[in-house]
């Protein structure tokens, strides 16, 4: 069983009247206290300001962000490393030893294995923690580090329903308050280029938008065959995509950076309502759990503008991944895949990055350092100068807007943001999971099924 820790201010009322206002986490009032107090009775620093780093979810995900904090920061060590499973951390350790030399410091005595294995490594006296398990654990994973005083990065999404996303918003807060770092890994809002173009949107040059469009249409991700000496919780935990009390369903799993992107250049306003279907027409197979393999969804938003979005993991399809947004004075695309990003209209204007960047750091950083590294790099930057960054104001949007739609297709009804939010429908407790437990959730039907 999972050690379990106290869920920090679930008392406080969240309605959206007062989460859409931009801003609307608690203002920030302790000073913060310096992570780099106190000499660890275990590790050698390189020196005085060395950080340390633990990692919990060693899965490949998790081990390029390990990499990625460790080359972020010259005095920056990785000290300590937990997973559910013995092979994952043993891999990502020898992944990152060969990679990353003398800044992987992980004595055997500092790899926790096991569902309790995050609290373990909270305790180890790091100074940074980077969440990587499956989104299910997020909300108990971002508890214990907050109330530690850890500063966070935090892999999206953060809850996969309701009752998780608001111990997040609360976790966020405390976070706030303790003037923590807590960065999303909602990566592409560390890419220059659609910083550049959203940030014209927001300035105005598209007129009044009145629709925004939002796609991530892919083929099938990876499974692993089950092993006869697997559980059916261990088998479901290995292949945690398909289930959605663990992933979410790929719409909040993968599809929200598509959601994050239409919210960005809306001004992460939150909308209304949401209506639209979804359903599993190819991927249908046992083996993939309950999630759906497709979803078409309508936002409404109060100023007016209608957001479309479509998702679907369907092999041999054609692929789209992008945000379109129609304003009175002018259209926007941003296509992942061919990379374009362009403004059409009053303000005709095409991304060009040698020509952006009158700065020739920040022409190298965009075109050596990647938007996954500068996520790292800016994370770090801002612990050093004791101005730690904080996302928590609107990642948690992205994350509602991506469950809200779940919610309307699993259901087939129109959906109120308000009412997504304040929901009580718990898919599980993350406290509650163990090696022992049996979950068959049933493929959601439009129609027919009512609880979120």
């Amino acid at each position: 069983m999972f050690v379990k820790i106290k869920i920090i201010n679930m008392n406080k009322k969240i309605t959206r009247r007062n989460f859409v206002q931009v801003g609307g986490f608690a203002t920030a009032s302790a000073l913060l206290t310096n992570p780099l107090s106190g000499e660890s009775a275990v590790f050698r620093r390189n020196n005085s300001n060395t950080l340390r780093v633990g990692l919990i979810g060693c899965g490949g995900r998790g081990t390029a962000a390990a990499e990625e904090a460790l080359n972020a920061d010259d005095n920056v060590v990785l000290t300590a490393m937990a997973d559910a499973f013995q092979d994952h951390l043993d891999n990502s350790y020898n992944r990152l030893k060969n990679n990353m030399k003398d800044k992987v410091q992980v004595p055997e005595r500092n790899k926790f294995v096991g569902l309790e294995s995050f609290q373990k490594l909270i305790d180890s006296d790091v100074d940074v923690v980077l969440l990587a398990a499956p989104p299910f654990f997020r909300p108990l994973h971002l508890e214990a580090c907050v109330q530690a005083g850890k500063h966070v990065f935090c892999e999206k999404p953060f809850a996969v329903d309701a009752p998780g996303l608001r111990r997040v918003i609360a976790a966020s807060e405390e976070a706030k308050d303790k003037n923590l770092a807590l960065v999303s890994g909602f990566v592409w809002r560390s890419d220059f280029s659609k910083r550049e173009t959203f940030n014209r949107v927001l300035a105005g040059d598209l007129g009044k938008i009145m629709t925004a469009e939002s796609t991530y249409d892919t083929g099938e991700l990876w499974s692993f065959e089950r092993k006869k000496e697997w559980s059916n919780f261990e088998f479901q935990l290995r292949n945690w995509l398909y289930y959605s009390w663990l992933s979410g369903d790929h719409i909040i799993e993968q599809a929200i950076h598509s959601l994050d992107m239409m919210q960005w250049a809306l001004g992460d306003q939150l909308p209304i309502s949401v209506v639209g279907s979804g359903g599993r027409q190819k991927r249908i197979d046992p083996k993939f759990g309950d999630v759906f393999d497709h979803f078409a969804l309508r936002y409404e938003y109060e100023d007016g503008v209608t957001g479309y979005f479509s998702c679907r993991q369907q092999n041999n399809t054609t692929n789209s991944y992008g945000v379109k947004f129609i304003g009175d004075e002018g259209t926007c695309v941003v296509d992942v895949l061919t990379g374009e990003h362009s403004i059409t209209g009053k303000n005709p204007w095409e991304y060009n990055s040698e020509n952006t960047f009158g700065d020739d750091k920040a022409y190298e950083n965009q075109n050596t350092r990647g938007m996954y590294q500068i996520e790292h790099d800016e994370l770090f930057e801002s612990i050093r100068k004791n101005t730690p960054k904080f996302d928590g104001d609107w990642m948690v949007k992205s994350n509602l807007i991506a469950l809200a739609g779940r919610m309307a297709a699993y259901t087939g009804q129109r959906i109120l943001i308000e009412d997504a939010l304040a929901s009580e429908a718990m898919i599980l407790r993350p406290e509650d999971a163990s090696w022992e437990s049996y979950y068959n959730t049933p493929v959601a039907i439009p129609g027919f099924t009512t609880k979120f």
